[in-house]
């Protein structure tokens, strides 16, 4: 079967949307560092957006920071791929024509540091995953002693992680008399802006004190807020699409109608006319990152530890059981309330439309691809709203539970007693917390790690005695249990 190309593109389908500027005549003002399936189906069609409208500034380098296996996906694509918009049984495609080479670090740092440093970049944004900022979880400051930090300040030039590179990237323009570029978290954090200035900030203040101050003064970091749902893509859906398309595609992304990115108006410099292609700009992020953080995400990683405890393995599944979407509900009218109200935010229609998105079955989302790095999501999903309600001496009944399931889940074993995967980067600490003892030694032994649960929530009897009770009948009756009883018949 013919692979996508720049060579093949007019052997496509006609039922294919092709890219509709011209490739060659693309500037690269976009770096984008942590190149996966996220970006390519959120971040990269907004840039395919505006170039179709004749701005042709914002085409995108790639980067992988470990794994060649992107590269080694679209670099023979000539950087092609496509996005299956997949609504029940309805799928259509397009082919993104954004993106130009990925570059993979550890195969040649130097051409990662000189894309940053090129003068037609203006732009850098990262999705690393909330591991990837190497931030301190108690003091909020960059861990200067992780190995990866400490290899990076020993050899700047050549570093490892996606906060060095920034930062060589930074000197090198600095250096070379070149405005700086606006940095850009589109991960699923707090304040991701924030944390982000606080990581670039604090190593480079202990690599050059005066590139810190350089960086402080011209170095943009906008919050944002993406949301669209992106599941991994299967062999069966490359198939799919090849027989749909007429060409073998493997960098294909397959993801939901509906897409949303917001972005605090803050640049460096020269910014891409993103409220043009349907980004909604704005002075404060905060209120749309907190109702996503905590009204899908908080739902995601829930129905993912109950369902896949219950034996299921997509979200559409768990949202269809009497139980499953009892249990969503419980916890959003919970967490709603902690939401800061802002105009235009209607919380009763957002949370509609999730449920509607939730029940896609043509998205195949997996409960394990959810189920990942617990540890560095639940914090900002389900922590920081039961603190603020016990606080308000209101209930957590659906927080307790979402918890409980995690706990549960740590422990690696399903329902029926098979094994269960624990894919987090504190993965071994978590199963000795929960390797011995009943439920409640579980709890305060999770609640004892400060750097996943904050200290003032730890310390709350409220909180140790909510969770342990849900642990409890978890424990006795299964997550199968949960799922298939309705609130009423609870």
């Amino acid at each position: 079967m013919t692979r996508l190309s720049e060579a093949t593109l007019e052997a496509l389908a006609p039922s294919v949307r092709r890219p509709a500027c011209d490739r060659r005549a693309l500037e690269r003002g976009v770096v984008h560092l942590g190149l996966g399936a996220f970006h390519r189906a959120h971040q990269a069609v907004a840039y395919d957006d505006l170039a179709a409208r004749g701005d042709l500034r914002w085409g995108v380098t790639g980067v992988s920071l470990r794994s060649p296996e992107v590269a080694d996906r679209l670099n023979p694509q000539d950087g092609l791929y496509g996005v299956a918009v997949r609504d029940g049984d309805r799928v259509e495609d397009r082919i993104i024509g954004v993106l130009g080479q990925t570059l993979v670090a550890p195969r040649g740092v130097e051409a990662v540091v000189a894309a940053l440093a090129a003068p037609a970049t203006r732009l850098v944004t990262l999705t690393i995953t909330e591991k990837g900022y190497l931030l301190d979880p108690a003091g909020g400051g960059l861990m200067l002693d992780h190995p990866d930090i400490v290899a990076d300040l020993a050899s700047p030039q050549t570093p490892k992680t996606a906060i060095g590179l920034i930062v060589a990237g930074l000197a090198a323009r600095r250096a070379a008399g070149l405005p700086a570029f606006t940095a850009m978290s589109c991960d699923n954090l707090t304040d991701n802006g924030e944390r982000l200035a606080r990581a670039v900030v604090g190593y480079a203040r202990r690599l050059d004190p005066a590139l810190a101050e350089w960086i402080e003064r011209r170095v943009a970091f906008p919050a944002t807020m993406v949301d669209r749902i992106v599941p991994s893509t299967e062999p069966d859906d490359i198939a799919a699409a090849r027989a749909r398309t007429g060409l073998e595609d493997q960098g294909l992304v397959k993801t939901e109608p509906f897409s949303q990115w917001v972005v605090e108006d803050r640049f460096s410099s020269e910014a891409p006319d993103l409220a043009a292609v349907g980004v909604q700009l704005t002075s404060d992020v905060r209120p749309w990152e907190t109702a996503k953080l905590r009204l899908l995400n908080g739902a995601h990683s829930t129905m993912a530890y109950l369902g896949a405890q219950a034996g299921l393995t997509y979200v559409h599944e768990v949202i269809a059981t009497p139980g499953g979407r009892a249990v969503v509900e419980r916890l959003w009218d919970e967490t709603a309330p902690t939401v800061p109200p802002q105009p235009g935010l209607d919380l009763t229609a957002y949370r509609r439309q999730l449920l509607q998105r939730f029940a896609n079955p043509a998205l195949q989302h997996r409960l394990t691809q959810i189920a990942m790095d617990g540890s560095q999501k639940l914090p900002q999903r389900l922590f920081a709203p039961m603190l603020t309600r016990l606080k308000g001496g209101q209930s957590v009944d659906g927080l307790a539970l979402a918890t409980a399931v995690w706990v549960r889940w740590l422990a690696g074993r399903d329902d029926a007693g098979r094994p269960t995967p624990l894919d987090d980067p504190m993965a071994e600490r978590l199963r000795r917390a929960v390797s011995g003892g009943g439920a409640r030694d579980h709890v305060l032994a999770v609640a004892a790690m400060e750097d996943i649960v904050p200290s003032a929530l730890a310390q709350r009897s409220d909180f140790i005695d909510a969770v342990t009770g849900a642990l409890q009948r978890l424990t006795t009756g299964g997550a199968g249990a949960i799922l298939n009883t309705s609130e009423t018949d609870r």
